[in-house]
């Protein structure tokens, strides 16, 4: 399998760390969306990061579906989801307010970057960033009062989440979010940030080595 797209991205990096703790080898390729289109475009006509090519050549698109790939490739050995109804009920809940959150810092990193700046539209932004720092709100008090495990053999996909999505927020605009306001959101990231799957695809432009 090879995972296009740059580590940059939370999308993509979220996606890597989810291969290695799942023990699915796999080779990265870090191409950018936007300095390398046309490159990206070669091998997927819809410039989608991150793009998954799997052994027989065929395309797989977004994180989450990728992620769902992965699980059925894994399975029954590892899964990084819970088993118990409830306590996948809650990681899927951490999940999507984790990815709320992350969406809504991405719209406010592509409106500084992509967009000029006369076109801002500042009552846009404004509630952008209301979405997101309540998401955040909740995580940290979601993380307060039931921490999320943070080893190589135990965390799960609430926890890549929160602690990529935390990872990227901080690198991209922590002006916007003061990191001092949350505390276990910050604590967790920094834990996650120590294991070994996270360092071997750390947030920026290098490439993930190829899995022995």
């Amino acid at each position: 399998m090879q995972l296009i797209g740059m580590l940059d991205s939370p999308y993509v990096r979220r996606t890597a760390i989810s291969l290695q703790l799942l023990g699915l080898p796999f080779e990265h390729q870090s191409i950018s969306v936007f300095s390398t289109y046309d490159k990206f475009s070669k091998i997927n006509p819809v410039v989608k990061a991150p793009t998954l090519v799997c052994d027989d050549g065929e395309l797989l698109m977004d994180s989450g579906l990728i992620i769902e790939y992965a699980e059925a490739l894994a399975a029954p050995r590892k899964s990084l989801m819970p088993a118990a109804i409830a306590e996948r009920q809650h990681a899927l809940h951490i999940i999507g307010v984790a990815q709320a959150a992350v969406d809504k810092g991405v719209q406010i990193v592509y409106e500084h970057n992509v967009r000029p700046a006369e076109k801002l539209h500042e009552p846009w932004m404004e509630r952008v960033s209301r979405q997101m720092l309540a998401a955040l709100d909740l995580l940290e008090a979601e993380l307060k009062a039931r921490p999320l495990a943070v080893t190589s053999e135990a965390i799960n996909q609430a926890g890549v989440c929160v602690a990529v999505g935390w990872n990227f927020l901080q690198q991209m605009i922590p002006e916007v979010i003061p990191a001092a306001s949350y505390p276990a959101l910050s604590a967790h990231s920094r834990q996650a940030e120590l294991l070994p799957e996270f360092k071997a695809a750390p947030f920026g432009d290098g490439t993930y080595p190829c899995a022995a």
